[in-house]
């Protein structure tokens, strides 16, 4: 039995699910979900993360956490985070670059908010010598002092999916057609959350983020009490209506509904609704572009470029272009920073 038959089981015995619901039975399954199963990143995997395409992003953001730790008075102990970790590349190239910052890491105390048990293990190992305390969810991450990072977290989240319809909204759901999976619509509904799309022409669709508020808001409240900083990035816009809902395998976007179980599902973040959500907080917002160069990339990529030849120098190029050039990641994903009200901004963001 495959988790599509699972579906089909259970829509046909209690009705359509929302793309929330599909989202999370997809990825999280613990027999068949995506994330349960497998590790999907790098070149053999079905997508790349900017941490695996270059060192240079992650320590970057490393320096930046540690900057804005010695702007709020480098306070210990703190907790150093990360949601979604991957295979913890990320993690492992913040904490080298950040070394050499004196204290920075006899004050951390390392979080890693990973529900895989595959990913663990895969993190454990690239981690090797590091103190980690692994957490289900970030309701976990202690009080005090909080500095954290999220790449390419929130658009896995689940989401909802609403069609503006005469005067009201009805909700995209799937359902079972033909003896497959397929795509439907609900009947008329109300939505509070969607308030402020009430003058949308018809046929307009919204995503919904419910589970992605939550945790921001959850993050900015720790921050809001306890000092520290994080920064999440991410694909998406600043409030942009449409159907973003997606699916990858093997680096090619697939049908989200032919495979379940088997393809990354995620959507674009709205970036707009999450610094609505984190209101109890100070943030700033800048394409990855932009927040890569302030941060210094190109330096960074002249100086170890000037190490390196044939092959190697041709892919460290290409590399630092995928990172910021508008027409790959630079200008599609963007960076939303966090600090408390009053707290100086993270570096890469305008004062």
């Amino acid at each position: 039995m495959s988790l599509a038959d699972l579906l089909i089981a259970r829509i046909r015995e209690t009705g359509p699910l929302t793309i929330a619901d599909y989202m999370a039975e997809c990825l999280l399954h613990p027999r068949y979900g995506y994330y349960t199963t497998r590790d999907p990143f790098g070149a053999k995997g079905d997508f790349t993360t900017a941490p695996e395409i270059s060192q240079m992003f992650g320590e970057l953001i490393g320096l930046a956490l540690a900057q804005a730790w010695m702007d709020q008075g480098a306070p210990r102990p703190f907790t150093l985070a990360e949601l979604g970790p991957g295979r913890g590349t990320l993690m492992a190239d913040i904490l080298r670059a950040t070394a050499s910052v004196p204290g920075f890491h006899d004050a951390c105390e390392i979080a890693l908010v990973e529900a895989s048990p595959s990913l663990r293990a895969r993190q454990e190992t690239t981690l090797k010598g590091y103190d980690i305390n692994w957490l289900e969810q970030v309701s976990d991450l202690p009080d005090g002092p909080l500095f954290v990072v999220a790449n390419e977290f929130f658009d896995a989240l689940p989401i909802r999916q609403f069609l503006r319809d005469d005067e009201t909204w009805r909700e995209r759901q799937v359902g079972v057609k033909d003896g497959a999976l397929a795509f439907g619509l609900g009947g008329p509904t109300e939505q509070p959350a969607l308030a402020a799309w009430s003058d949308v022409s018809l046929g307009t669709l919204i995503e919904l983020r419910p589970a992605a508020n939550a945790v921001i808001s959850e993050l900015a409240a720790m921050i809001a009490e306890h000092g520290g900083a994080a920064l999440i990035v991410d694909y998406g816009s600043w409030g942009e209506p449409g159907d973003t809902f997606q699916a990858l395998r093997a680096h090619e976007k697939v049908d989200p509904l032919a495979t379940p179980g088997a393809a990354d599902l995620t959507a674009h973040v709205d970036f707009a609704a999450l610094a609505k959500a984190a209101s109890a907080v100070s943030h700033g917002f800048v394409t990855q572009g932009v927040f890569l160069e302030r941060l210094g990339i190109t330096a960074r990529a002249q100086a170890l470029a000037s190490k390196l030849t044939g092959e190697p120098l041709t892919s460290h190029i290409a590399a630092h272009r995928r990172l910021t050039h508008p027409a790959e990641m630079g200008e599609l994903f963007k960076v939303l920073g966090l600090v408390a009200l009053g707290a100086p901004m993270l570096p890469g963001f305008d004062p």
